[in-house]
């Protein structure tokens, strides 16, 4: 009778081939894997309020303001310094422009205009040399306004090339090519001020008429 090799009398496991990957027991019965150490969940930063970007026709992009050195302990502090009168600086802008910007300011002035600036961008922009900026009280007072600059600069042959903002008229934008109108109301005129994104441009000098004096 032939003998029959007894499978018990084999030594060790079976030979795998060398590309076959380790065996995988049966999660039936399996030892249970140690847990993943969870690492303790960040503090969330203290989130700063979106602004909302404040696009407008003239106006600056407005940037966070970025730290400019190290603190130093125990030092003075200093304040910023603010500019409250008219930037001294020679002028770029052209007469033409400088006449227009005026006869448009003395016709917003006796349209009973408030808060009236002319700003000089001539060279900082390139595509105006000023920025009349002015408030009305109310909607009608800001169309009265528009219409008042208009029929006035047309006596001087001069016409605006756009009028954006009417009807609603709380913010109502007039181009006249070398010279930007801006006719707010006040609240608007606040959100997205202008003249605090412009603090380094030449202010120019509103002549008042006579009769307004």
């Amino acid at each position: 009778m032939a003998s029959i090799k007894d499978k018990s009398t084999r030594s060790g496991p079976p030979k795998r081939a060398s590309g076959d990957g380790p065996r995988i027991r049966s999660s039936h019965g399996a030892p249970p894997r140690p847990a993943k150490a969870v690492k303790p969940a960040k503090e969330k930063e203290a989130e700063t309020p979106q602004l909302a970007p404040r696009r407008a026709l003239g106006a600056k992009a407005a940037t966070p303001k970025t730290a400019t050195g190290p603190k130093t302990a125990g030092g003075p502090k200093t304040k910023k310094a603010v500019r409250t009168g008219p930037v001294e600086s020679t002028s770029v802008a052209s007469d033409e422009s400088r006449q227009t910007a005026i006869a448009i300011a003395v016709a917003a002035l006796d349209k009973k205009a408030v808060g009236l600036e002319i700003l000089d961008v001539a060279g900082k922009v390139d595509y105006a040399d000023f920025l009349v900026l002015m408030t009305g009280r109310s909607d009608r007072q800001v169309i009265a306004l528009s219409q008042g600059i208009e029929e006035a600069l047309r006596k001087k042959s001069r016409r605006p090339l756009s009028v954006e903002g009417l009807p609603h008229a709380n913010w109502v934008l007039m181009d006249f090519g070398d010279v930007v109108v801006h006719i707010f109301q006040d609240e608007t005129r606040g959100l997205y001020d202008l003249e605090g994104l412009w603090l380094d441009a030449r202010r120019l000098s509103v002549p008042i008429p006579e009769d307004l004096r």
